[in-house]
């Protein structure tokens, strides 16, 4: 079988590729291991679809080991959080933005979206491919590609002139992006970072009081920092740790220096917490005049014999500090870092020793936090590679 254009993944970096890629004229085929495409896309909009945001300093949340400078300030600018916003509405869905500055569909799910999206492209030609597991990558005599597949029926193997690859990350393996594209990549020469957890849990080897008090407990309305970085938000104290945006957002940080700091009051500056206390000072009351929340009382009870001044109390509540032990496995991991350097690439996402072979979306070593940014990351990767593989054939 031969194929002009062979897209590699149906989540929504390889969906966004072929579909660019077919607009501008391109016969595509989408070949995914799974028996449906968009599989981890649907799983991220159970608790509500967030398909991008509305924050100014959105190509500031991008981060990466040796990512070019502007790169995402340039992949934005092709397909940005507007166009993104007025893409979902093309399909007769309106969207929101929530006072976070995320934005999701007005009805909040990714199955209604996922459905006339799959339309729109078999409708402009696409063909779907399910259960096509890739497992190889050559050249043919005549000089094209010959992409290999395993499927129910055996090996196939199929000619094409230009592939993008969107093969996912390492975080939720159930959903086809299990990261095993990784070997097969490094086996052709491949620069590939190995694939951490991003966007995930952290665990702390919490004393008997806060394991058997403690958990289950939100820490709200809290800031946190780590290594000169700092979030804000609801943190979840659970068995084994801390979960929740805050430390999500802090998980590049802490990698290399797993302490959180977590601020209890973070509306109030330390001289006024001092303020709202006698000097004579008494732990119960100190709790009572600052208003620190139970859950933050637990923490800090479990270390209750360094506060011997209001002033040192103060300190703590302004600037608690959290050893932690390591995150959460990768398969629980929200999203992941790691990947195909950037080194390899070309400024259209094309591997410079493979021409014609695109990359998109998480298979390249970037992360961002919640709230938008990754959707929004696989989108604009996607266009790309769709686009400069249209121009290419």
């Amino acid at each position: 079988m031969t194929l002009p254009l062979c897209v590699v993944g149906g989540g929504p970096a390889g969906l966004r590729a072929a579909e660019v890629a077919a607009q501008a004229g391109a016969r595509v085929a989408v070949f995914d291991a799974m028996p449906s495409v968009g599989r981890k896309f649907l799983v991220a909009g159970r608790g509500g679809l967030n398909v991008t945001n509305t924050d100014n300093a959105f190509s500031a949340r991008f981060s990466g080991p040796e990512m070019p400078a502007g790169a995402w300030a340039s992949l934005l600018e092709e397909f940005s959080p507007e166009a993104l916003r007025q893409w979902v509405e093309g399909f007769g869905l309106r969207t929101f933005s929530a006072s976070s500055g995320r934005v999701y569909p007005e009805k909040m799910k990714s199955a209604p979206l996922l459905r006339r999206w799959v339309a729109r492209l078999r409708a402009l030609g696409v063909k779907f491919y399910p259960r096509h597991l890739w497992t190889g990558l050559r050249r043919s005599p005549a000089g094209e590609w010959q992409m290999e597949f395993q499927t129910p029926s055996g090996r196939a193997v199929v000619e094409t002139i230009a592939a993008v690859f969107a093969l996912g990350g390492g975080s939720w393996p159930a959903t086809g992006s299990d990261g095993s594209w990784q070997a097969a990549f490094r086996a052709l020469g491949i620069a590939v970072s190995p694939l951490v957890p991003a966007n995930c849990g952290w665990e702390s080897d919490w004393p008997e009081e806060i394991r058997n008090n403690a958990c289950g407990l939100p820490l709200k309305n809290i800031s946190a920092r780590a290594g000169g970085a700092s979030a804000a938000g609801e943190l979840m104290i659970t068995r084994y740790g801390l979960e929740g945006g805050p430390i999500y957002a802090l998980t590049p940080a802490l990698r290399s220096d797993p302490v959180v700091y977590l601020d209890f009051k973070p509306s109030f500056s330390l001289d006024a917490l001092v303020a709202r206390m006698p000097e004579k000072f008494h732990l119960h009351e100190a709790f009572e005049r600052c208003r620190i929340q139970e859950p933050a009382r637990i923490l800090m009870r479990s270390r209750a014999a360094q506060w011997a001044s209001r002033e040192a109390f103060a300190a703590a509540v302004k600037f608690f500090p959290i050893p932690l032990e390591r995150p959460r496995p990768l398969a629980e991991a929200i999203s992941s870092a790691g990947g195909v350097c950037w080194g390899e690439l070309d400024e259209r996402l094309m591997l410079r020793r493979f021409p014609g072979v695109f990359v998109a979306g998480e298979m390249v070593d970037w992360e961002a936090p919640t709230g938008g940014y990754l959707m929004q990351g696989s989108f604009s990767t996607g266009t790309r590679a769709g686009r400069e593989a249209a121009k290419l054939l």
